[in-house]
């Protein structure tokens, strides 16, 4: 009887072993924690969809942006729930809003913490879009000044990444040369360049308040169906000078964020969305998955696919658990 001269099992014998081999590794500095800031003080708002959620008042939310740089992990992301809504998300960009507040307190406390803010108009609109509308359509040109606007005010209240996530063309260079008249050349954006119509940001609506009041998003945001159009939004965000490019949702996206990888040189980031870790909650909460294996694989999927950055809901369980060693 002959036996196998190359045995794969030889270098998966102990855990001592597998370290030694792998291909992939997770680290803290790979995570990005999502906030959602809103106005007045001592509040916070469970979201039932998403369990470790909540929207938070300023003060709240820089002591969770302290866990966060406590555990090493480099940056939150900023997304805000506004005092009022109009039809030009007007709210955006004003001085005094949670989320410019929020950066500035940050900055003030956690020095060393990373701050990027998402910049839309989708939470601060009374209609939900992302932009300005023309009957019953968003117009991209026009929505252009007003995502500069509101990158701008980030900007001067201290946040060292933008990014633009509405999906209009042309945002970037927009953003980029207002960026730069005011004197925030060194301002980085990291761009959604590759975001998908997808359902999958049930929950996030209910968090962000941001529901489209009619229609969907479908004539802004990606097609599922498409991979090769990805490549030619992160090509054109790119040339428009973008410095990360982000595809968003992860999940059942990993295919797009391999083929992004391997076509740039800059830093790749994946959105592990609402939606995915609502299912995961649920599913754990049922008793039905090993939630830490589930998470872990799950991180790990997406480094594997080819992201160098993520952000995920999951970020403070994530890095507790790293620095417990899995």
């Amino acid at each position: 009887m002959g036996f196998p001269v190359n045995r794969p099992r030889r270098l998966r014998r102990n855990e001592t072993m597998r370290r030694l081999v792998r291909e992939n590794h997770l680290r803290v500095e790979d995570l990005v924690y999502p906030l959602f800031v809103t106005q007045g003080q001592g509040f916070r708002k469970e979201i039932e969809s998403m369990p470790g959620v909540a929207q938070l008042s300023v003060g709240l939310a820089v002591e969770e942006a302290q866990k966060a740089a406590e555990l090493g992990i480099p940056a939150v992301i900023l997304f805000g729930i506004p005092a009022y809504k109009d039809e030009t998300g007007s709210s955006a960009w004003a001085e005094d809003e949670a989320v410019q507040r929020a950066v500035r307190e940050i900055k003030k406390t956690v020095p060393q913490l990373l701050v990027i803010t998402d910049v839309c108009l989708c939470e601060y609109t009374s209609h939900g879009h992302c932009g300005l509308l023309q009957g019953q359509e968003v117009a991209n040109d026009p929505t252009l000044e007003l995502l500069a606007r509101t990158a701008l005010s980030h900007a001067r209240a201290g946040a060292d990444i933008v990014a633009p996530s509405d999906m209009m063309d042309g945002r970037v260079a927009a953003i980029r040369t207002m960026l730069d008249h005011h004197g925030y050349q060194d301002v980085a954006i990291m761009s959604y360049a590759v975001k998908y119509a997808s359902a999958y940001y049930g929950p996030f609506r209910e968090v962000a308040e941001s529901a489209p009041q009619f229609g969907d998003r479908k004539a802004y945001q990606m097609d599922p169906a498409n991979s090769r159009e990805a490549l030619k939004e992160v090509a054109l965000d790119l040339e428009e000078g973008a410095d990360i490019v982000m595809v968003k949702p992860a999940l059942a996206y990993m295919d797009i964020i391999r083929q992004v990888k391997d076509a740039v040189v800059v830093p790749v980031a994946a959105y592990n969305v609402s939606g995915e870790y609502a299912m995961i909650k649920a599913a754990a909460r049922l008793g039905w998955i090993d939630e830490k294996r589930i998470v872990l694989e799950t991180m790990l999927g997406f480094k594997r696919a080819g992201a160098d950055i993520i952000l995920t809901y999951h970020a403070l369980d994530v890095a507790k658990w790293l620095k417990e060693g899995y």
